[in-house]
């Protein structure tokens, strides 16, 4: 493990979140040792005491004045996981689980949630020997915590329920067994620390800002290449006017724009004799719309750090006063506001990608041939790909809509209020992956508007997608199968190809905005 990126609880950067997501190996810095012991030790002076603690000698919730005696504070903490593993749908991805042991991981080793030390290293653990729990993706509200998805987590550390291990679906105590681990015993606390707090809807919200960021600034690349395809100008990208506007997010992307365009002589084909006074708002206005996006898109980065680097279950312990105070750290609204931020910048970011690859189908405003077919009629060229582009966004803009404005009362009314975070965090990956194949469809849509330009080249950055994308698609002649293309032209948007093959210009190539912790 000594290549490991070593978790540093409460100080854990976004981009050592992505690794842990993309699957980087985990260590925690032991140095968060003894802080987990003296916690584990306070809780255990509170129950020597007899005074009655929430979480620690009561009932839960409702049930909360319910004093539970100390032969059955074990039975209690194992009661409380079993009952609340009460999720269903399908099984969370694999990267989003592993995120959130890590998270969980972290969380409980700033030694204010009173785990043993043996709890926490059987988590370390199972995150290391990628002993992954099964936790079905719905049932929680985002208060108190995520309960049910969380409770499967810890049910797994336990023995009981389902995990994957090594390819394999396995009953919890043989995937533990294959691994060489053994389930624990929980201790005074110890379920309830485990299975409250917001590790769930965060490590959701989290793969969906890296994902969007992915969709953000593969899109940066095809808005250029749809407006070199479209003859467009890159006058609007000119830096003085962003600056009498002074946001930094329009200031970044039109930036980039206009380094994606530098030196092509398509550009430079149309300059003095422009027949448009002024493009669509689709090319036009990219640095508003994008540059809205990157700035909101930030605001929510910053949000989630924070939420990752803190400590969300309840009661909390104070060792330097020997307390277990109770509040509401579970309560996701945090999480809640920024998933609907990146909602709404995954939205407009398909959305706007959408109108480009509109304006590049239809002859009267691109003066490209119509549907980007050398021979319309016989022939359809992108007419179904576009239509295709149209719904994903429109699937999106109906998913978009704010999670975390609904409520619904839970627990008798003891949690009156929720936050909904699970449910507005869950939707951004199946919105990035909307967002991706609009985008990857532009890139189809913006090469082969540019092909139409020949022997004109683009700029050395684009000139480098168009060249990574014909090594696999050609030239679109006459119909064909399309789907392949598509699918092509989609994995290069999510894996990060696009941004990867600008970057390969040299230093002299344009930097994208979007790629770091946004921060």
């Amino acid at each position: 493990m000594t290549d490991s990126l070593v978790l540093r609880p409460g100080a854990v950067s976004l981009a050592q979140w992505r690794a842990v997501y993309r699957g980087a190996a985990v260590r925690l810095d032991p140095a968060c040792h003894e802080a987990v012991a003296r916690s584990a030790q306070t809780v255990q002076a509170i129950v020597d005491t007899g005074a009655p603690v929430y979480g620690i000698n009561t009932g839960f919730g409702k049930l909360a004045t319910v004093r539970i005696a100390d032969a059955d504070l074990a039975t209690l903490q194992r009661n409380i996981v079993l009952s609340h593993a009460a999720g269903v749908g399908e099984p969370m991805p694999a990267p989003v689980v592993r995120l959130m042991l890590a998270l969980k991981l972290a969380s409980l080793a700033q030694g204010a949630s009173g785990v043993q030390p043996a709890t926490l290293a059987l988590l370390e653990a199972m995150l290391q020997r990628d002993v992954l729990p099964l936790v079905p993706c719905q049932g929680s509200v985002g208060a108190s915590g995520d309960l049910a998805p969380l409770s499967h987590m810890a049910a797994v550390m336990i023995g009981t329920g389902e995990a994957f291990f090594e390819g394999q679906r396995l009953p919890a105590s043989d995937a533990l067994a294959r691994a060489g681990l053994v389930p624990c015993v929980l201790g005074a606390k110890e379920g309830l620390a485990l299975l409250n707090g917001t590790q769930y809807s965060t490590a959701y919200a989290l793969a969906g800002l890296f994902e969007i960021q992915t969709v953000f600034q593969a899109a940066l690349v095809t808005g250029a290449l749809s407006t070199e395809a479209a003859k467009g100008s890159d006058t609007p990208f000119d830096p003085r006017i962003h600056a009498l506007r002074g946001q930094p997010g329009q200031i970044a992307v039109a930036d980039a724009l206009r380094a994606l365009m530098a030196g092509s002589a398509i550009r430079e084909s149309h300059r003095e004799n422009d027949v448009r006074v002024q493009d669509p708002y689709c090319l036009r206005c990219q640095p508003q719309v994008m540059g809205a996006a990157l700035d909101v898109m930030g605001a929510a980065a910053r949000t989630l750090e924070i939420e990752a680097n803190g400590v969300s279950d309840n009661p909390l312990v104070f060792t330097d006063t020997g307390e277990a105070l109770s509040g509401g750290n579970f309560h996701a609204e945090p999480v809640a506001f920024a998933a609907d931020m990146l909602a709404m910048a995954v939205c407009e970011i398909g959305s706007i990608s959408e109108r480009r690859i509109a304006m590049l189908v239809d002859p009267a405003l691109s003066g490209l041939p119509a549907f980007l077919t050398p021979r319309p009629g016989l022939n359809s060229g992108f007419m179904i790909p576009q239509v295709t582009a149209a719904a994903l966004v429109s699937e999106n803009k109906q998913r978009a809509m704010p999670a975390s404005v609904d409520s619904i009362p839970t627990s008798a009314n003891q949690e009156d209020h929720v936050s909904m975070a699970a449910h507005g965090a869950r939707r951004l990956l199946d919105m990035a992956r909307n967002a991706a194949n609009v985008v990857g469809i532009e890139l189809l849509a913006a090469a082969q508007g540019c092909d139409f330009h020949a022997p004109l080249a683009s700029s050395a950055a684009l000139e480098s997608v168009r060249a990574l994308l014909r090594a696999q698609v050609p030239t679109l002649q006459e119909d064909r199968y399309f789907h392949p293309d598509m699918v092509v032209a989609t994995e290069l948007v999510r894996g990060g190809a696009l941004v990867g093959a600008v970057g390969a210009v040299g230093a002299d190539g344009p930097g994208l905005p979007g790629a770091g912790g946004l921060v």
